[in-house]
């Protein structure tokens, strides 16, 4: 974390100034402001950084970008913490994994959320790809210091019940054998809910977008926590 200038000292500076000579108030005037200016970088690296790596449901496929439900989260955290979302429509697990470390030098987030796996259960790859590819974007981020949370996607029944099972078991073990949070599925009370898929039948509604949303909260507000976001300020409940 970046230490600042102290802000209390700024204040000081400011009440004193008020009592000096005229003619020092040019140079008092032009310190007062260096100090503000040195505590003003400080105070926004202070904020965590959010990095979403997600694929079409978590960039507003065929909506408005401002109903996605990622968006409403940097909504709901009101400026307490930054949100990068670098999902890309159409991504796979291979995708993300080659590019997550550009993106963690780059923007150096504190939690990284991992919404990845439907498209390659949708092209039927092996779930041992799934989780070598997710696996490998834990251990980087953890290794950058990051914390991670896993969003977890379920697949249609027709791709048979033993490879359903074996998808979804990638993320339960991977949460498990790297302590990592896990929200089971993402899509819960909205997948099979009437008017909460588009005619697709695979990207969510903008009125599905909400309760996605309040399905990652609950993990991820332990998370902000305990990177120092005071939720009752956060959100808007």
């Amino acid at each position: 974390m970046v230490v600042g200038f102290p802000i209390g000292l700024v204040s000081v500076c400011r009440a004193r100034l008020a009592r000096w000579p005229s003619r020092t108030i040019g140079l008092a005037a032009g310190l007062l402001v260096a100090l503000t200016l040195a505590a003003t970088p400080a105070q926004a690296a202070e904020r965590p950084v959010l990095l979403v790596m997600g694929d079409s449901l978590s960039t507003a496929y065929g909506l408005e970008q401002e109903a996605g439900w990622v968006n409403l989260l940097a909504e709901r955290l009101d400026g307490n913490a930054r949100v990068v979302n670098a999902s890309i429509s159409g991504e796979t697990s291979g995708g993300g994994a080659s590019r997550l470390p550009e993106l963690i030098g780059q923007h150096a987030p504190d939690i990284v959320l991992l919404e990845l796996g439907g498209n390659d259960g949708l092209r039927g790859l092996p779930p041992s790809q799934l989780e070598a590819n997710l696996a490998a974007m834990i251990e980087a981020s953890q290794a950058a210091g990051a914390e991670v949370l896993l969003l977890g996607i379920d697949i249609p029944p027709n791709y048979g019940q033993a490879y359903r099972r074996a998808f979804t078991d990638v993320y339960t073990r991977l949460a498990d054998t790297y302590d990592t949070p896990l929200v089971p599925f993402l899509l819960e009370g909205v997948a099979l809910e009437e008017g909460m898929m588009q005619d697709d039948g695979i990207h969510p509604t903008t009125d599905a977008q909400p309760i996605i949303l309040d399905n990652v909260w609950p993990e991820l507000a332990a998370l902000l926590e305990s990177n120092g976001v005071e939720l009752a300020e956060a959100t808007h409940d």
